[in-house]
């Protein structure tokens, strides 16, 4: 069962007519199976002019859409041989944060993502994808590992920020953060970040810090939450909308900013229609940047990093 978003009650309507039609023509002896061929052609078209033109709001609302695939679908579907590394060496395990040893479309290389979980008890054990220190810990040990083996990374960031608990901050959060930051900028071997939901603040700089970032088409990139800015500025979450559209947070906005690189088209609908043709999409387009990339020496790709965020904003 497909959750439907607001914008897309006129979609749900139609769809939930189909589904009557198609009951009905199990019981009934007369072919309405033109009917039912129109139906869907109707739904097929009023769903690509509905998300062809979604606002920032919207897209921020379909980017944390609760069946869009997370870093085990992206491991699932695109990846093969995933060998799960877990712990930071100083404190334990942050399942928020997760990486290991993967393969893709024949290269090596270590995978590195944010896991929202799916339901109720998977969010929970994975802190709807807000990591704590060891989670960004974590990340820099796997980077370091990485790096002496010259294996490019990858890493897959979908997260509404950086777990703000008191006891993240107690473990040094911010001071965490900022050496995940500076251990991206300082890999010597190629770095791919693709924003695949959310990507919030610090929590996702701290994994996004690449030579070439890509996002899905529908997916959302910010300092602050649409809600959290809409707090500060006009004092209630309720002007959300208006803080989405100023703050630019669309893929099609970054991509004339020059935030980030590449967009990466998602299935009619969004992610969450088709998880398995996402991923594939989305493997392949980063093994197209990693194949640009491979033959570039250290040297090289430090200094790209390096200027892609000194010219930003210039």
């Amino acid at each position: 069962m497909i959750a439907y978003l607001d914008f897309e009650k006129p979609v749900a309507q139609l769809e939930e007519r189909i589904a009557q039609l198609r009951d009905a023509s199990d019981d009934d002896a007369v072919d309405i199976s033109s009917e039912i061929a129109r139906l869907e052609a109707k739904s097929a078209e009023l769903l690509a002019s509905t998300y062809a033109s979604l606002t920032p709001w919207q897209k921020t609302q379909v980017a944390r859409h609760p069946a869009r695939p997370h870093f085990r679908d992206y491991v699932q579907h695109a990846f093969e041989d995933f060998m799960p590394l877990g712990g930071d060496r100083y404190f334990g395990d942050d399942l928020a944060i997760m990486g290991g040893f993967a393969t893709l479309n024949g290269r090596r290389l270590m995978l590195i993502g944010h896991e929202k979980g799916h339901d109720t008890q998977s969010r929970l054990k994975h802190n709807f994808g807000m990591g704590k220190p060891e989670g960004y810990r974590k990340a820099i040990r796997l980077m370091d590992l990485a790096g002496r083996f010259g294996l490019p990374v990858v890493t897959l960031v979908d997260t509404s920020g950086a777990f703000p608990g008191i006891e993240a901050e107690e473990r040094g959060q911010a001071e965490a953060i900022a050496r995940s930051t500076e251990a991206c900028l300082a890999l010597p071997v190629p770095m791919v970040s693709a924003i695949v939901g959310e990507g919030g603040s610090g929590g996702a700089v701290a994994l996004a810090s690449a030579e070439r970032v890509l996002m899905l088409e529908h997916s959302v990139y910010s300092v602050i939450s649409p809600e959290g800015c809409a707090s500060i500025l006009w004092r209630t979450s309720e002007k959300a909308a208006e803080a989405a559209q100023a703050m630019k947070v669309t893929a099609q906005h970054l991509k004339r900013l020059n935030v980030i690189d590449r967009i990466v088209k998602e299935p009619a609908g969004g992610a969450h229609r088709d998880p398995v043709a996402t991923a594939i999409a989305l493997g392949n387009a980063i093994s197209e940047e990693l194949d640009a990339l491979a033959q570039l020496p250290s040297e090289s790709l430090i200094r790209t990093r390096e200027e892609r965020f000194l010219e930003l904003g210039g």
